[in-house]
Parts: C-alpha cells; sequence; structure tokens
C-alpha cells in the first residue's frame, strides 16, 4: 500500500463524495438488513397465527381473523419491497459518489501525469518506448481507478455489513452465527486464488493481443513491402500462429473462470446447510424460531457477496500498488533542462557557442567536441558535415532540448540556461530533418503551436514554403486533413508545411535541420528562392549535407566528427582544397547527371 500513499491527495480533495458515498453505503445496508427482520417476524407470525386460524375451523370468526392476518402479511410484504427500493436508491447516491470520485481522480492523474511527460527531456524519451508510456497513463491509471472506485465501495461495503450486522447476530445466536459463517473465509481465501489465476492469465492474454494488435499494424503499414517481396504467405502463416497463442491462452483462462462461480455458489451452499442444520437444533431446543432460521439463511447470503468481492477487491488493490508504483517511477523523473533565472525577454538573435562539448547521456556518445562559433542577429550561419558529425546536436542545443555537457550557449549575450523556457521556445522556429505532422487538418498543422494567427499569415507562410499551389490542388484545399503523420502528403510536401509552420511564427531564430532533403534540385530551387526574403531580418541557421542549401548563409562551418574543421563563406571555400569543395563537386555532378 505504500506507492497508493501518493493518492491520498486526490481522496483529499474529493473527501465529500468519499464522506457522502460512505454515508449512502452504510445507509443502503440498513435498508438491506431490515428485510431480514421482516422476514422472521412475518414467518414467526404464520408460525403462530395458523395454530389459532385452524383452531377456528367452522366459526364465522375463521373468516375475519384471515382478513387481518393476511393483511398482517401484505403490510410485511409491501415494506420488504419499499426496503428494497430504498436500498436500490441509495445503492445509485453510492455508485454516483464513490464512482464518480474515482473517475474524477482518473482524470486528474492521467492530466498529471501527460502534463509531467511534456516536461521531461528528450533524453527521457530516447530511454523509454512509446508504448510503455502510453500503458502507464492508460492501463496502469486504469488499474488504479479501480481501486479508488469498486475496491473501496466494495470494502466500504463488506466492512460497514460487517459492522452492523455480526454483532447483531451474535446477539441472537452464537452458536448459529458461527455456523453461518464459518465457510466465508474460505470462500475468500479461494476467490482470491482464483481471481488471481484469472488476472496472471488475462495478463498473458492481453500481451499475446498486444503481439497480434502490433503484428497487424506493422502488416497493414508495410503491405506495400509485402507485396512487393511477395511475402503475403509468409505473413498469413505468422498470423495463424500468433492468432493460435491467443486462442490457446483464451482457453486456458476460459477454464479458470468456470471454476468461479461454481465454487462460489458451492460455498454458500454450504453456509446454508450449516444454518439450517444448527437452527434446526437449537428450534428443536426452543431456544429459536423458524423465523430466526430463515432471518440467518438471508444475512449468509448477505455477507456472501461481500466476503466474495474481498478476495477480488484484494486482487484488485495488489494490481493498483504495482500499477502506481510504475506511475511513481515517472512522476519522481525531474527534468535537468530548467530555467536558473526565469528570464522573459525580447531576443535580437545573436548565437555564440563558446568550447561547446556535448555527450548524449543514454548513449555515452560524445557528438560535440570544442566546437566555437558566433552569429550576429540577422546573420545566417550554414552547418555542414556528413552524417553523425553532429550538425543535428547544434540545433537541439539551440532549442535547449539538451543542454551542453561542457561550455556555454548564449543569445544574446545571456547564457541559454537563464531563459524562461516557454519564452526561449516561442521565438524560435524549427524545421526538423524528421518531419511530424499530425493527423489534422494543413491549416491547423501551419498554424500550431499559435493561438490566434490570421488566415492571410498561414496563406502567405504557405507561399514562402512553396506549398500553396499544392494545396489549393486538393478538393478540399487548407482544410484537407492529411492522416496520421501526414500520411496524404509527399515527403516533399510534408516538408514544405513543416517549414511554413515555422516561418508563420515569425522566429527571431529559425531552424532548418537538413530541411529540404526530401524535395528534388527544382523545388529546393523554388523554396530557396523564397527562403532569401524569409531569413533577411532574423537569424537563420542551416544545417544540411547539401551546399547548395550553404550558399544562401552568411558563412559555412564544416564539422567533421563532432569537431569544427573549416570555416569560410561559400567562395573562400570553394577556394581551397578540403571537404567543403569535394561535397560541391560531386552534387554538382549529380545535377548534371539528372
Amino acid at each position: 500500500m505504500k506507492a497508493l500513499k501518493y493518492l491520498n491527495k486526490y481522496l483529499a480533495k474529493y473527501k465529500w463524495l468519499l464522506i457522502l458515498g460512505t454515508l449512502f453505503t452504510i445507509i443502503s445496508n440498513v435498508f438491506q438488513i431490515i428485510p431480514a427482520l421482516l422476514v422472521r417476524e412475518s414467518i414467526d407470525l404464520v408460525v403462530e397465527d395458523i395454530r389459532v386460524y385452524l383452531s377456528l375451523d367452522g366459526l364465522s370468526l375463521q373468516k375475519n381473523f384471515f382478513t387481518v392476518f393476511a393483511g398482517a402479511i401484505f403490510i410485511y410484504a409491501a415494506l420488504i419491497v419499499l426496503m428494497a427500493l430504498l436500498r436500490g436508491l441509495f445503492l445509485y447516491f453510492m455508485r454516483q459518489t464513490i464512482i464518480v470520485m474515482s473517475r474524477h481522480v482518473e482524470f486528474d492523474l492521467k492530466n498529471e501525469i501527460f502534463e509531467h511527460y511534456q516536461s521531461l527531456p528528450l533524453s527521457f524519451y530516447r530511454r523509454n518506448n512509446t508504448g510503455d508510456l502510453m500503458n502507464r497513463i492508460s492501463e496502469d491509471v486504469s488499474r488504479v481507478r479501480m481501486y479508488l472506485g469498486p475496491a473501496i465501495m466494495y470494502g466500504l461495503q463488506l466492512f460497514t455489513l460487517f459492522f452492523m450486522l455480526i454483532p447483531y447476530m451474535f446477539s441472537k445466536s452464537v452458536e448459529l452465527t458461527w455456523y453461518a459463517i464459518s465457510p466465508l473465509p474460505l470462500l475468500s481465501l479461494s476467490i482470491f486464488f482464483v481471481n488471481n489465476k484469472i488476472e496472471r492469465r488475462s495478463e498473458q492474454i492481453q500481451k499475446s493481443q498486444s503481439r497480434l494488435s502490433t503484428f497487424v499494424q506493422e502488416a497493414f503499414s508495410g503491405i506495400r513491402v509485402l507485396k512487393s517481396f511477395n511475402r503475403e504467405h509468409d505473413s498469413i502463416s505468422r498470423f495463424a500462429t500468433e492468432s493460435e497463442t491467443y486462442k490457446k491462452q483464451s482457453l486456458k483462462l476460459t477454464k479458470v473462470q468456470s471454476m468461479f462461480y461454481p465454487l462460489i455458489m458451492a460455498l454458500i451452499g454450504l453456509s446454508t446447510i450449516l444454518t439450517i442444520y444448527a437452527g434446526s437444533k437449537l428450534v428443536i431446543a426452543g431456544s429459536l424460531s423458524f423465523g430466526n432460521i430463515a432471518e440467518f439463511i438471508i444475512y449468509v447470503n448477505l455477507l456472501t457477496w461481500p466476503v466474495t468481492s474481498l478476495g477480488y477487491t484484494s486482487s484488485l488493490v495488489q494490481r493498483a500498488e504495482a500499477s502506481q508504483k510504475r506511475i511513481n517511477e515517472f512522476l519522481s523523473t525531474r527534468t535537468d533542462i530548467v530555467s536558473l533565472k526565469n528570464l522573459t525577454r525580447e531576443i535580437h538573435g545573436s548565437i555564440h557557442f563558446k568550447n561547446v562539448d556535448f555527450t548524449y547521456p543514454d548513449t555515452g556518445i560524445r557528438a560535440l567536441k570544442d566546437v566555437s562559433f558566433s552569429v550576429k542577429p540577422g546573420e545566417s550561419i550554414a552547418i555542414i558535415g556528413t552524417t553523425g558529425s553532429g550538425k543535428s546536436t547544434v540545433s537541439n542545443l539551440i532549442s535547449r532540448l539538451y543542454d551542453a555537457t561542457s561550455g556555454s550557449v548564449e543569445i544574446d549575450g545571456i547564457s541559454i540556461r537563464d531563459y524562461d523556457l516557454t519564452t526561449l521556445r516561442s521565438q524560435i522556429g524549427y524545421v526538423p530533418q524528421d518531419v511530424f505532422l499530425f493527423s489534422d487538418t494543413i491549416r491547423n498543422n501551419i498554424a500550431f503551436g499559435l493561438k490566434d494567427v490570421g488566415e492571410d499569415l498561414i496563406l502567405q507562410a504557405a507561399k514562402d514554403a512553396d506549398v500553396y499551389d499544392n494545396i489549393v490542388a486538393f478538393p478540399q484545399g487548407f482544410d484537407t486533413r492529411i492522416g496520421e503523420r501526414g500520411i496524404t502528403l509527399s515527403g516533399g510536401q510534408k516538408q514544405r508545411v513543416s517549414i511554413a509552420r515555422a516561418v508563420v511564427r515569425n522566429p527571431k531564430i529559425l531552424i532548418l535541420d537538413d530541411a529540404l532533403s526530401a524535395v528534388d534540385t527544382k523545388t529546393e530551387n523554388t523554396i530557396l528562392g523564397s527562403l532569401r526574403r524569409i531569413m533577411n531580418g532574423r537569424t537563420t541557421v542551416i544545417i544540411s549535407h547539401r551546399v547548395s542549401s550553404a550558399k544562401l548563409a552568411d558563412k559555412i562551418i564544416i564539422l567533421e566528427d563532432g569537431r569544427i574543421t573549416d570555416a569560410g563563406t561559400h567562395e573562400e571555400l570553394l577556394a581551397k582544397p578540403g571537404m567543403y569543395r569535394e561535397l560541391y563537386e560531386k552534387q554538382v555532378q549529380a545535377e548534371e547527371i539528372e
């Protein structure tokens, strides 16, 4: 239960719902107990008065006596029905408080986890897979809700009913009470063990279902590859194997589940037999009435289901404790990307890297080694290098997705660590190499991150990125939904929409991280022409392996294995032998071949 203490703040927040739920539980239990008393009284009335009725056989009084007798029985029946209706009403109130409370906590906890996820650094997401992150915010939170809702509700029902009913039963007959309740602990333990087996096998089925779903998703997503390599039959065979595993796991679960109700009914029957046996002895001895036997049989049935739920509730608590422990592991993770001074100011755009070293914390790869360069406000710089040279790491440090291992990164002469993160990132436009578009309209993807943006700005951004004509050619234009991860668009269109998304923010610093890698030469030249105008007046960092993009920059630096090996303008670097000139000559030759 230690991990579940984290939820106490939510129980305190919704304490009135919990208190009302407890009150409604007690009241519903009262209306559950009263019918047993009425049944006892009515049976005793029948047993006692039937002799009087028979003794009046042949007399005119017998009819009048029957009328009074039947009226009394009808009143008892009406009261029992009324108690049942009142119990149902308060059971409804109980669920509308306790279960509603659990839903409120579920909502708050999911939002807390998601908000915490948003605050964690990029390194956290490199260490943890997406499936695990989603499970903790969905499956684990659902298990915690089952503890806060059904487990607490059934627990309250059990304990309030026990405290109300058991003392009363002992006051009536100690011997009969012991006979009646003796099988109940065995029932609870049996249900606990059976339910644990059910849960374990259910988890195995969930894992099998997850593997099956993943396989199907990959098969559908990669259907072109499957057909191209003629692997449909192999895919069908693998699906059949996974389906067979799922079927076997399901059958195992069915066998265990088939034990559940027979076990309950057998132990309920045992309690009833023992109650009738012990009660009959006491009736013969004259210490109890026939009505007491019926009353105790009802009590046994009242106690059976709460006791049965005790095993189920214990299992729910165990699962919730394990899930909350997993949730707490992530909630206790703290980001190291925090602002030291929460500085909020409009930036001008100068960038200064001073002896910057950076090693990725999760892999230990040293990406940058003693890197130093400066960019004045409104200037542009191109960073050229091969794959793995550290180009994208520079953009990550400027956006402060990571912090430098040593050295300093400054913007406007102020350490980047001093800026408020929201203020800093709101003034940076970033076009990533791996373009990610949301399953939404093109308009909303371009306006992403801005609360109020005019239609004119969206249209101009699309024109600047040379994607306007493509968009208006779609039947629904800017209202076209682009599907998951932008699958509706081509690679080049996705990159241009991503450029428009960065430009519409009117950023002080624009970072283009290999933003033109998926477009052809003609489209690249068109976008480069627009970028000349876009780059005017704002600091631009162009990260590329193409010399054609680097030509736009005021200065160029060459990165090799995390170190700056050369720097200068386009003309200066072409005038001397080196990596830049080699890249230029190769790309010119490639364009001529095209």
